[in-house]
C-alpha cells in the first residue's frame, strides 16, 4: 500500500504519542484489574476461613446421602448456611463438601432452587483452589463453570475437619464482571481522551513538515511533462533548501544529457537496422543448409535401415535368412546354456516342390513360397522364429520346447499346410511339408542340432513325405530328455 510522506509522518508521530500513552494506561489499567481481582480473592477467602470457623466437621459425618435430609443436623446447618449467604449480598451460594478416597462430595448445598446439590452427590470439577480448600483457605483466580452456572469461588477447611470438609461460596461471575466494567470504562475513556490528543498533535506536525515537499512535488511534475527549464524556487532554511538546490543543477544536466542521447539513439538506430538485415540473411542460408543436412541425415538413415533389413530378411519370403538365424541360434545357445531351459529346431521341406516350378513356372513357386511362409508365420506361436533356410527349406526354432512340445508344433505346422488350398495359374494346388525334429541339448552345439533335425527330415521324404520324424536324443540329448 502507497502511503504519503504526510500520512507516514502523522502514522508515525501519532503511533509515538499512542504506545507512551498507551503503555502507561495499559499500566495503570491491569494495575487496577490486578488489584480488584486480589481484593475479591482476599474476600472470597476471609470470608471462607470465617464460615469455616462457625461450621464443625464433626456434626457432619452421618450426612452421606439423599436420604439424610431428615436429620436435624442438616436442616440446621442448612438454616446457618442461607443466613449466612444472607449477610452478603455479593454471595450466590454456600456448599460443604467432603473429600473421601481422591473423590469429593457434596454434603449440604444452600441452594434453594430445585438444582440444589443433594448429600452424596460427587463434583467431577477439580479447580486447583478447590483441592487446595480442604487444607487452607484458597480463592479461583479465574471465573469457571460447571453444571451450576460460571462463578469465581473462594474455599476454607472446617474447623475440625483434619483436611475432609471444606466451605465453598461462589460469587456469580455477573457480579465479577460489573466490578470489572467500572475499571474498563475509566481506562476506556483516558484512552479515547489520549487517542484524540495524538491525532491532533500529529496532524499539525506532519501538515508543517510536508508542505514544501507538496511544492516540490509540483515542480517535478512540471519537468516531467516537458518543461524542464523551469527552476524550483524554496526558501526553507533546512536541507530541503539544499535538495532543491541539488535538483536545480540536476535538471540543467539532465537537459544536455538528453540532447546527447537522441544522437545516440539516432545512432544505435541505424547500427540496429544493418544489423537485423545481416542477421536475417544469414538466418535464410542457415536454414536451406539445415534442410539439405536433414535431407541427407533422412536418406542415409534409410537407405541404412534398407541395408539392414536386406542383410537379415529374405527377399522373397520376408522371413528371416540364414544370416539372421544363426545369430538367433548363437544368442539361444547362450541363453539355453544360463539358464539350462530346453529348445527344439524343426526343419521343413515342400515336398515336390520342383513339380511347381516345371508345371507352371518359377513365378508360380515363388507366390507359392510366399504363402506357405505366411501359413508358418500364422501357425507359429510369438515366441517363435522361421526362416527360409534355403530353396524351399524353412527352418523353425522354437524356444523353451522340448522335443515333445516340438513334434506337436511341427504336427500343427503340416496339417496347416496340408489344409490349404492354393491358386496357382489358375489351378488349384495343394502342397505338403515334410518334417525332422530335434531337440537341442544344453551345451550341444546348433551345427550338431541342425543335422540331427536335416536327418529326421530324410527319413520323413523317405518314408513317403508329408510327415513329422524326431530325431535320436544321443549324448547329453538323451540325459537331459530323460
Amino acid at each position: 500500500m502507497r502511503l504519503s510522506i504526510r500520512s507516514k509522518l502523522f502514522l508515525t508521530h501519532l503511533l509515538a504519542v499512542l504506545l507512551v500513552s498507551g503503555s502507561v494506561g495499559s499500566y495503570f489499567y491491569w494495575t487496577a484489574v490486578h488489584s480488584l481481582t486480589e481484593n475479591i480473592q482476599a474476600r472470597l477467602e476471609s470470608t471462607a476461613a470465617l464460615s469455616g470457623q462457625l461450621l464443625d466437621a464433626k456434626e457432619l459425618d452421618s450426612i452421606r446421602s439423599a436420604e439424610d435430609r431428615s436429620q436435624p443436623v442438616y436442616k440446621r446447618y442448612l438454616t446457618l448456611l442461607r443466613n449466612l449467604r444472607a449477610t452478603n449480598p455479593d454471595i450466590a451460594f454456600l456448599y460443604i463438601m467432603r473429600l473421601e478416597g481422591g473423590r469429593i462430595f457434596f454434603v449440604i448445598d444452600s441452594d434453594e432452587s430445585d438444582e440444589q446439590a443433594s448429600p452424596g452427590l460427587e463434583y467431577f470439577e477439580r479447580m486447583p483452589a478447590l483441592v487446595r480448600g480442604f487444607q487452607r483457605p484458597s480463592a479461583d483466580e479465574q471465573v469457571y463453570s460447571d453444571d451450576w452456572g460460571a462463578f469465581m469461588s473462594g474455599y476454607a477447611p472446617l474447623r475440625n475437619g483434619n483436611g475432609a470438609y471444606l466451605v465453598g461460596l461462589d460469587m456469580r461471575a455477573e457480579e465479577v464482571q460489573r466490578k470489572l466494567y467500572t475499571v474498563r470504562t475509566a481506562g476506556a475513556v483516558s484512552l479515547a481522551a489520549s487517542v484524540l490528543l495524538a491525532i491532533m498533535f500529529s496532524r499539525t506536525l506532519s501538515s508543517r513538515v510536508t508542505k514544501p515537499v507538496r511544492m516540490l512535488i509540483a515542480r517535478c511534475r512540471a519537468i516531467a511533462e516537458g518543461d524542464p527549464d523551469e527552476q524550483v524556487r524554496i526558501r526553507s532554511g533546512d536541507e530541503l533548501e539544499e535538495l532543491v538546490d541539488a535538483f536545480n543543477t540536476m535538471s540543467r544536466k539532465l537537459m544536455e544529457s538528453r540532447a546527447q542521447a537522441q544522437e545516440a539513439q539516432r545512432s544505435l538506430e541505424h547500427a540496429r537496422d544493418l544489423l537485423e538485415l545481416r542477421v536475417a540473411e544469414r538466418t535464410r542460408d542457415l536454414m536451406q543448409a539445415n534442410e539439405r543436412l536433414l535431407h541427407e541425415v533422412s536418406e542415409r538413415a534409410r537407405a541404412e535401415e534398407q541395408l539392414a533389413l536386406a542383410a537379415r530378411a529374405d527377399p522373397l519370403t520376408g522371413l528371416m535368412n540364414r544370416r539372421a538365424m544363426l545369430e538367433q541360434l548363437e544368442y539361444q545357445s547362450a541363453r539355453a546354456q544360463r539358464s539350462g531351459t530346453p529348445c527344439s529346431l524343426i526343419l521343413a521341406d515342400l515336398d515336390y516342390f520342383k513339380s511347381i516350378n516345371d508345371t507352371h513356372g518359377h513365378d508360380a513357386g515363388d507366390q507359392a513360397l510366399v504363402e506357405i511362409a505366411g501359413q508358418l508365420k500364422q501357425d507359429l506361436r510369438a515366441q517363435d522364429l522361421v526362416a527360409r533356410w534355403g530353396g524351399e527349406e524353412f527352418l523353425v526354432l522354437l524356444p523353451d520346447t522340448d522335443l515333445e512340445g516340438g513334434l506337436v508344433v511341427a504336427e500343427d505346422l503340416r496339417e496347416g499346410v496340408a489344409a490349404r488350398t492354393l491358386s496357382i495359374g489358375g489351378e488349384s494346388v495343394r502342397l505338403t511339408l515334410s518334417l525332422g525334429v530335434a531337440r537341442c541339448a544344453t551345451g550341444q552345439p546348433f551345427n550338431e542340432c541342425i543335422k540331427a533335425a536335416d536327418s529326421a527330415l530324410y527319413r520323413a521324404k523317405v518314408k513317403g513325405r508329408n510327415r513329422v520324424v524326431a530325431a535320436p536324443c544321443s549324448g547329453s540329448a538323451a540325459k537331459a530328455a530323460a
